[in-house]
């Protein structure tokens, strides 16, 4: 009976845990950028877009398909290094046990 007061202990200290680094990833910031640092996009570590900055000299209309283009690239970025937050975090929870694709708890 012992063990499973102790998986008990150790599922409740995962969990508390888990909503520790769901809170810090939400909180976190990654910055994307393209065209040489012109386009730059903020993102939380859970990959939502907080913040957009574009250099005033693309502000051009006939060059309004490259800025597009732009963004989408920062906006990419970005959300690799988002993903990456959170590989690292999920990895410093679970002790460096691989997880399925896929099952990141809600991360």
């Amino acid at each position: 009976m012992k063990n499973l007061t102790d998986m008990m202990k150790q599922a409740q200290q995962l969990q508390s845990k888990l909503a520790d680094t769901q809170a810090e990833l939400e909180n976190a910031e990654v910055e994307g950028s393209s065209g040489a640092g012109l386009v730059k996009v903020t993102l939380s570590g859970k990959g939502s877009m907080k913040r957009l900055h574009i250099d005033p000299s693309l502000m051009k209309p006939d060059e309004a398909e490259i800025l597009e283009d732009l963004i989408v690239a920062a906006f990419n970025d970005g959300k690799a290094k988002a993903e990456a937050l959170v590989a690292d975090r999920m990895k410093e929870l679970t002790g460096g046990l691989p997880l399925p694709p896929g099952m990141n708890f809600g991360l």
